[in-house]
């Protein structure tokens, strides 16, 4: 026998939780299916910029998540060879005075738990893979690989660049590989010798670089992560392992410190870079597309789980805004509201110019998902 339920969210990122935590508190059922069988604080760090902490301000979460990352006085942007500073922005106090909210670096999994902890008891199911779903025009049928089913009037696909659910509005495609991929790391700040870094820095040199920041508030552990060239990639593999001798190849001739930085890495890995074209439409009947199922983007603004919590803020407002009977209004207004703005991060992202030299990140920094003016829905799409 099936469940039914008001909105199933496929998939239990940051996006996903986003969305569940704010329809809970709207007053809305949701539920989170989560293809993995339970949650890995992996290895990674992540920036919570002052329009990201907004919706954490609209979540109740904000003061927990001060609590557990690094606070950053300023960014620095530095030559690779030479470690010249190009360019310096105030954060800290002055953020939170120009934006109305912090800046943050912290770790993904801290971050990522304070998201589930945040909604309902009962409200993530794990080992859930959609294999199958069917939108009869009164309800979606789901269903998943270990047999079980649920019945939903809304179905959101916060399901990632490989989405089941984009699949089902448009067909099968696979993501193409950019041509670049990111390195990872993280470790002890005790193990990095002879150089004390940044609070938060992004090192360019060419075709490449690596950001570089602490990840909790006591700055006890450093996260980096690179953008370097690779002319091929194995698209069966997701990351592979890298080590050492591969970053000091990747950054051969860099600047002393990024060589101590690599020198204190115990364990890296890599990761393609992947993309998709601009989607011709966001949702169709009662399924709707968040974050990396519907607007990819590579990591170069830091921004791409950003856009992901944007949305699921901009979804809940507009179904709220026109009322959670009138779906096919509130995705419409959704789309019209969100598709610009990613589009443009998207591009500026894949350009990697941001912050390199001097500029206003006002566009960026300050966007606030609840307050900005919501533009007319466009006419509806069939494809």
């Amino acid at each position: 026998m099936k469940r039914k339920i008001r909105i199933a969210v496929v998939g239990g990122g940051l996006g996903g939780l986003a969305a569940a935590r704010l329809l809970q508190k709207a007053g809305i059922e949701a539920r989170v299916f989560e293809q993995a069988p339970s949650f890995q604080r992996l290895g990674a760090g992540i920036h919570i910029s002052p329009n990201v902490m907004r919706v954490m301000q609209g979540m109740g979460i904000e003061k927990q998540l001060e609590a557990a990352g690094a606070h950053p006085d300023r960014w620095r942007s530095r030559d690779g060879l030479t470690g010249e500073v190009m360019f310096e922005m105030a954060l800290g106090a002055h953020a939170v005075e120009r934006f109305g909210a912090s800046y943050l670096t912290v770790r993904r999994g801290d971050f990522h738990a304070l998201m589930l902890e945040s909604v309902k008891p009962e409200t993530v199911h794990f080992g859930k893979r959609l294999v199958d779903l069917d939108d009869t025009g009164s309800s979606v049928h789901l269903s998943f690989d270990d047999g079980s089913a649920v019945e939903a009037e809304i179905v959101i696909g916060a399901d990632g660049i490989n989405s089941k659910i984009r699949e089902k509005l448009l067909g099968p495609g696979r993501p193409t590989y950019t041509g670049d991929i990111a390195h990872r790391a993280m470790f002890a700040t005790k193990d990095l010798k002879g150089f004390t870094i940044d609070e938060v820095s992004k090192w360019w040199s060419g075709d490449r670089h690596i950001v570089v920041y602490y990840v909790d508030r006591n700055k006890d552990e450093i996260y980096y992560v690179t953008g370097v060239p690779q002319t091929t990639w194995d698209p069966a593999q997701g990351w592979l392992p890298s080590s050492r001798d591969e970053m000091r190849e990747a950054f051969a001739g860099w600047h002393p410190g990024i060589q101590a930085l690599i020198d204190a890495t115990r364990e890296v890995t890599k990761w393609p870079l992947m993309d998709r074209d601009p989607l011709p439409l966001w949702s169709r009947g009662r399924l709707v597309l968040l974050g990396d199922a519907c607007h990819p983007m590579k990591p170069h603004m830091a921004q791409g789980a950003g856009m992901a919590i944007e949305d699921a803020a901009m979804l809940v407002r507009c179904l709220q805004e026109t009322g959670f009977d009138d779906y096919a209004t509130a995705f419409n207004l959704y789309e019209s509201n969100r598709s610009e703005r990613a589009s443009r991060v998207q591009r500026v992202s894949k350009n990697n110019t941001w912050l390199r030299y001097g500029e206003d990140p006002s566009w960026c920094f300050g966007y606030d998902v609840f307050k900005v003016p919501l533009v007319a829905p466009k006419a509806s799409i069939e494809v």
